[in-house]
């Protein structure tokens, strides 16, 4: 009697120390995905628009165009790869669409940044269209705004895939006179 008293009691202790590891692991477990492994949303950080080329004729008809390079930098800060689709960057100008950027998909490793450009060439047929057109040549400034979405999944360790979009907005100003660009932009993150 004895002897199964003893191998009793071992298979208690053996039990009750495979629960308390059990659930000791389950804490760090869940402690770890709310915290270090929780889903952040990628960052943009807009970078710089930069005038590549213009050329603008007024008289006897306009006829011309407009040369930009948008750049932002995409910040993973997950611990997760992010991939997003393709998207498109939009250039408005007065509240007009008169342009379109194609931004190809891609994937952002882990913690890492990645650097994302566009090209937009603007017509000057689609900003003449404006009544205020002539205004602002003659002022030499033309002001455009910006919008650029990505969206894509943030994948964690292949187990948790979670839907996740950074959207940046930008007002670009470009000055005719010594043929330069401007911009302030500004981005919101959604999860």
């Amino acid at each position: 009697m004895g002897k199964e008293f003893k191998v009793k009691r071992k298979w208690k202790i053996c039990c009750a120390v495979t629960a308390i590891l059990t659930i000791v692991i389950a804490v760090v477990l869940v402690t770890l995905a709310f915290t270090l492994f929780k889903p952040k949303d990628p960052k943009i950080i807009p970078q710089s628009v930069t005038l590549e080329g213009f050329r603008l004729v007024v008289f006897p008809s306009i006829t011309g165009n407009l040369s930009l390079e948008l750049a932002v930098t995409v910040d993973n800060r997950n611990y997760g790869g992010f991939d997003y689709d393709n998207s498109t960057a939009y250039i408005n100008y007065r509240g007009n669409l008169v342009a379109e950027a194609p931004i190809g998909k891609d994937t952002i490793r882990p913690r890492s940044k990645h650097n994302v450009s566009a090209s937009v060439i603007i017509f000057a047929d689609r900003l003449a269209a404006d009544g205020n057109f002539l205004n602002d040549f003659f002022a030499g400034v033309f002001n455009f705004t910006s919008s650029t979405r990505l969206q894509g999944k943030v994948n964690v360790f292949n187990i948790f895939k979670l839907k996740a979009s950074s959207s940046s907005s930008c007002n670009i100003t470009v000055f005719i006179q010594n043929q330069t660009a401007d911009s302030v932009c500004t981005s919101k993150i959604k999860l």
